[in-house]
C-alpha cells in the first residue's frame, strides 16, 4: 500500500517542495485534517472516488475528486464531467485495491493513470497558487503539506465548477450505503532521514525542498 514514504519519494524524484507533517492525532478520513492541523477546510484537501459506467456500458472505471473538507461533490456534475451512465460512491475495498491507498485517506498524487482526477473549481479559486494546502497520505499519523500549485500540476487532476456541493455533510465513509447510484436518462446511453515535524510547527510555514 501508498503511504507517506512512498510519496515523499515521489516528490523528491520531482524535485517538487513538500513536507511530510507528521498529526498530534490520528485520523481515520481525511475530512479529520482541518482539527488535527488546526487550519481552515479550505486548505484541507479530500480526495473523494467513485465507481463509474460508462455511457456505452462497456466500461467500469473509478474516478477521484478533490474537494475541501467536509465538502461533497454533487454526483450528477461528477457523472457528466466523466462521461458516465451511472456513479456511486466506490466502495472502501474498491479504493483499497485500485488507489493502493487506505479508503478515506487517499492522496490525490500517485493515482492509476487510466483514473480520472478531478478538483473543485471552488478549491483552486480559495487557494492562492503559493498556498500551502494539506492531503492525507495513506496513513492516519501524518499528511501531506504541498504547495497549491505543485499539486495541481503533479496530480493532473481538471478543474470542475461544482456549484452546488454540499457542505458540512460530508460522510466519514467512503461508501455511504443511503447515497443511491446517481444515472443518466434511459434513453440515453517518516520520510527519509529527517523526522516528521509536527502540526502546529507547519500552520503558517511554507513547504522547503527536502535535501538528500
Amino acid at each position: 500500500m501508498k503511504d507517506a514514504l512512498t510519496i515523499h519519494r515521489a516528490l523528491l524524484e520531482r524535485e517538487t517542495p513538500h513536507q511530510i507533517v507528521r498529526l498530534p492525532v490520528a485520523i481515520t478520513h481525511a475530512d479529520e485534517l482541518p482539527r488535527a492541523l488546526g487550519l481552515p477546510a479550505r486548505r484541507c484537501l479530500v480526495t473523494r472516488v467513485y465507481a463509474c459506467n460508462d455511457v456505452h456500458r462497456e466500461r467500469r472505471f473509478l474516478t477521484g475528486v478533490v474537494v475541501a473538507a467536509g465538502t461533497l461533490p454533487p454526483t450528477e456534475v461528477v457523472r457528466h464531467a466523466v462521461g458516465a451512465r451511472l456513479i456511486r460512491p466506490a466502495r472502501p475495498d474498491l479504493v483499497n485495491a485500485v488507489t493502493e491507498y487506505a479508503a478515506g485517506l487517499v492522496c490525490p498524487l500517485l493515482l492509476p493513470e487510466a483514473m480520472p482526477l478531478l478538483i473543485d473549481q471552488s478549491v483552486v479559486d480559495a487557494n492562492p497558487l503559493d498556498e500551502v494546502v494539506y492531503t492525507a497520505t495513506g496513513e492516519p499519523s501524518t499528511a501531506l503539506a504541498i504547495r497549491s500549485l505543485d499539486l495541481y500540476t503533479v496530480s493532473g487532476a481538471k478543474p470542475v465548477a461544482l456549484p452546488s456541493a454540499q457542505t458540512g455533510a460530508a460522510s466519514t465513509s467512503a461508501y455511504p450505503s443511503a447515497s443511491p447510484p446517481a444515472s443518466a436518462p434511459a434513453k440515453r446511453p517518516a520520510p527519509a532521514s529527517h523526522p516528521a515535524p509536527t502540526a502546529a510547527e507547519h500552520r503558517s510555514r511554507r513547504p522547503e525542498p527536502h535535501r538528500t
